[in-house]
Formats: C-alpha cells, structure tokens, sequence
C-alpha cells in the first residue's frame, strides 16, 4: 500500500488553480460534464475531483481531460527550457567562452 502523500501548500494551490481553470475552460466551451468525461475516457465524478483540484488524481488523468479540453500543449510545455528561467541560466553558463575552430594539418591548402 503507498505511503501517504500529503504535498506542500504550494502545489495545493498550484492544482486547485488548475483545476478551477479546468472548470472555467469546460463552461466557456459550453461543454456538459458527461460529454468532457466521456472524451477523456473518465468519469463525471473523477472529472468533478479534476475540476475541484484534488491532488490525488493522477497526472494522466488531468492531461486526458486538457487533452478533451484542447488544451494538452500548455501542459507539455510547462517544464519546457522557454519556460524556465534558471534552466536557461544554467545552460548559458555552461557555454564555452570563446569559439575555438579547428586547424587543419596544413596538407591541402586551397589559395
């Protein structure tokens, strides 16, 4: 049996924001619960956890109902290096600081 998962505060809010933009999303489509449900393979009651930011719902099963939502791209991108600052960072200070080029060995000079 797993332990357990209670997760920090912040991703509490985090899921439950999600969840309430989930919910915001399905009413400006104009779309019933039972037809979005149906489209991400869930059920109605799974996708009411869904929409209320219940953080024990799996991650397949948001990105199922994003995905009937037409909105799976902003979650494929959300850990993307465009998005993340300190990853951009990091990777700029791994560059080299000066471009070294090659020398060939000098035995077929074209002049």
């Amino acid at each position: 049996m797993p332990t357990p998962h209670q997760p920090p505060a912040s991703v509490r809010r985090a899921i439950r924001k999600l969840g309430a933009d989930i919910h915001d999303a399905r009413r400006r489509r104009r779309l019933p619960m039972a037809v979005v449900a149906e489209r991400a393979f869930t059920s109605r009651s799974t996708l009411q956890r869904v929409e209320a930011g219940d953080t024990s719902v799996s991650l397949g099963i948001y990105a199922s109902v994003l995905h009937a939502l037409g909105l799976l791209e902003g979650l494929s991108n959300a850990a993307g290096i465009g998005n993340e600052p300190v990853g951009q960072a990091l990777a700029s200070a791994a560059l080299p600081k000066h471009a070294h080029l090659k020398r060939s060995d000098g035995s077929s000079h074209d002049d």
